[in-house]
């Protein structure tokens, strides 16, 4: 792709932004509360959907909590809006972080989504460890993580019993996805967006947002959710969280 072209809205879509454009992907809870929201770059889009890139060193914050991503990473946003996934670069140990969600989309040129509380991971750390629900894993496993805090948020939000249905089904099928290394789920497709995002030319980082009553908000809900380095501060391995 010349730069001239990576310069022009996409063709089909007008309200994607111009490839390179710095933006942020905002998350919200299921009442509206805010949620994280992830400094990106739109990288462009593919039969998958649109892809996002995070440089490392960018910001991800909710109320109460923010940190700089550790390594660069990309973000796949699937027109079916059920899930967002991002795939950390090596030597991440979180190299596979899916946020199952609703309504993921963009609004007026922004990416936005609904997280859905549970989430599918990959990690590769040097050595087998325990997870947040204290089961022993070892480096390379696919599982569905968080499912305590879906229950409970469940119930406390008040989800709808076929969205429930729904999202349950989309949790499983992705972790066979992920676990058989499904495009767009293999090391291959995330390699490409990942080269286009490091051959990007240099792009400043979007203004840093502030939350309303951020100190009241601060561990509201009481999850310790990663949010896709976005995963985490503390490498993400399990409990104590967080982290997409």
């Amino acid at each position: 792709m010349t730069a001239a072209a990576a310069a022009q809205p996409h063709p089909t879509r007008p309200d994607r932004p111009a490839v390179g454009t710095a933006l942020q992907f905002r998350w919200r809870k299921w009442d509206g509360g805010a949620h994280w929201v992830n400094d990106e770059i739109y990288l462009g889009s593919d039969e998958w959907g649109d892809w996002l890139g995070q440089p490392a060193g960018w910001r991800n914050a909710r109320p109460g909590r923010e940190f700089p991503a550790e390594h660069d990473s990309v973000t796949l946003l699937p027109p079916g809006g059920d899930f967002a996934y991002t795939h950390n670069a090596a030597p991440h140990p979180t190299r596979v972080y899916i946020d199952v969600a609703w309504d993921v989309r963009w609004d007026a040129g922004v990416p936005t989504g609904i997280d859905m509380d549970l989430d599918v991971v990959r990690r590769e750390p040097a050595e087998p460890y325990v997870d947040r629900e204290g089961e022993l894993r070892s480096p390379g496993d696919v599982y569905i993580e968080d499912r305590d805090e879906w229950d409970e948020h469940r119930v406390a939000y008040g989800y709808p019993l076929d969205l429930v249905e729904k999202l349950e089904e989309v949790a499983v099928d992705l972790e066979r996805r992920v676990r058989s290394a499904e495009p767009p789920f293999d090391e291959a497709t995330a390699a490409r967006w990942l080269e286009r995002l490091a051959a990007l030319p240099p792009v400043a980082q979007p203004a840093v947002v502030t939350f309303p009553d951020a100190a009241a908000a601060d561990g509201d809900d009481g999850d310790d959710d990663d949010d896709g380095d976005a995963t985490a501060a503390d490498g993400g391995l399990g409990a104590p969280g967080p982290s997409p």
